[in-house]
């Protein structure tokens, strides 16, 4: 007996839309489908259920790290639980009409899986269908999409059930086989005129800014060796924190890079850059865009390499105050650096060769760090803070600060 195979049949999601542009969509969907096609942000930054994720789960975290801020210790995170009792009260009539939830957007990372022809000729109606194993990311209502999650695991706590939920349908747009940049600029286009996000980390979305995407160009163009396996640092570069907690695999942020960028190209003038957009009309007299990128990209991918163990390690090379310090550093040896003195890059390894990157009181308190009541060395200070002084503990080894940090 031969049975016959079924024919081709795309499987998924279907979703009945309207396009309004050739790359994105609108319509609206089930909560079931909602928290079905993208993962809980909440879950997604929690170490121990991510260890025991499923691959997709964990290749999703990666990619919504990549276009989102953090939930957990941020005004967004605390605003999750009221927003779910503020959606819930609407759902129970109790708001009455006087409640809304604005569309969510998401990004559909690829192309769909199949899109069909309209369904009533002339409306724009279509139906698309979403593959199993896509990556859906909220790049922005991640607040509410998070809501969503804590109500549908949990409607009785909030005085709903299931079927109440099942009968919802949340608006939403979707953007289809945009470029992880391209999804980057849009959560910094929705942010910076929404709920304010620190300065210098939306800079860090900002993919217009010339600064955030030398960054990115420079953690791209390098791979260092962390516990045996060679990786692109770009998988270390954390885009969506402006500081690294202790359980983040990630070694640096974007937003402390970027200073690194910024410093290097502008020297201390940058210091003030560091929270500023930096655009192709503002470079260094005589700079050309393209003649920058030359010139910053392959030495800083240089300095990271030579460094890889103390990034690896998170020494102090990491904080943003020394990053921007190391910037200014680096200034010098730019061929439209105006310093006036011959500075060649062997000049500059010369002088970092004998620096002690630890993170100790001995060698960076009072340079970049201080250390608190507890004893414990605290790196916070801000780039304006402190760049200065660490590019000048670097730049002149004689000087009580230069001595400090090489231990002399």
């Amino acid at each position: 007996m031969h049975l016959t195979m079924p024919t081709s049949v795309v499987e998924g999601t279907q979703l009945t839309v309207m396009p309004f542009r050739d790359d994105a969509v609108v319509g609206t969907m089930a909560v079931p489908t909602l928290v079905q096609l993208v993962p809980s942000p909440r879950a997604e930054e929690d170490p121990r259920k991510l260890k025991a994720a499923s691959g997709l789960v964990r290749r999703h975290a990666e990619l919504r790290a990549t276009v989102q801020r953090t939930l957990k210790s941020s005004q967004k995170g605390k605003n999750v639980g009221p927003y779910a009792e503020y959606i819930a009260a609407g759902l129970k009539g109790e708001l009455g009409a006087a409640w809304s939830t604005p569309p969510i957007t998401l990004w559909h990372a690829g192309p769909l899986a199949a899109l069909s022809e309209e369904l009533v000729p002339g409306t724009g109606l279509r139906t698309l269908t979403v593959a199993p194993g896509t990556m859906v990311v909220a790049i922005d209502g991640e607040t509410q999409t998070t809501a969503w999650h804590d109500l549908y695991d949990d409607p009785e706590a909030y005085g709903l059930t299931y079927s109440q939920l099942a009968q919802v349908r949340i608006p939403f747009e979707l953007y289809v086989d945009l470029a992880p940049a391209d999804a980057r600029q849009i959560f910094y286009d929705r942010n910076v005129q929404g709920v304010a996000v620190a300065k210098n980390l939306a800079m860090s979305m900002d993919q217009r800014d010339f600064g955030t995407r030398l960054a990115h160009l420079v953690a791209d163009s390098v791979r260092i060796d962390v516990d045996g396996q060679r990786v692109p640092f770009a998988r270390l570069v954390n885009v969506s924190k402006r500081q690294l907690s202790a359980g983040d695999r990630e070694v640096v942020t974007l937003s402390a890079l970027r200073a690194l960028v910024v410093t290097t190209l502008y020297g201390r003038g940058g210091l003030a850059r560091s929270a500023e957009s930096v655009h192709e009309d503002e470079l260094p007299a005589g700079a050309r865009p393209e003649q920058v990128e030359a010139a910053v990209v392959p030495i800083l991918g240089d300095l990271i390499v030579r460094h890889a163990r103390e990034f690896a390690e998170r020494g102090a090379i990491t904080a943003p105050a020394v990053l921007a310090g190391l910037g200014i550093a680096v200034h010098p040896t730019m061929p439209w650096s105006d310093s006036g003195a011959v500075f060649r890059m062997d000049d500059l390894l010369r002088l970092l060769d004998g620096i002690r990157w630890e993170r100790e009181a001995k060698y960076w308190d009072g340079v970049a760090a201080k250390t608190g009541s507890s004893g414990r060395l605290n790196f916070s200070g801000g780039v304006k803070d402190s760049g200065g002084r660490v590019a000048d503990a670097i730049l002149y080894p004689a000087t009580e600060a230069g001595r400090q940090i090489r231990d002399l």
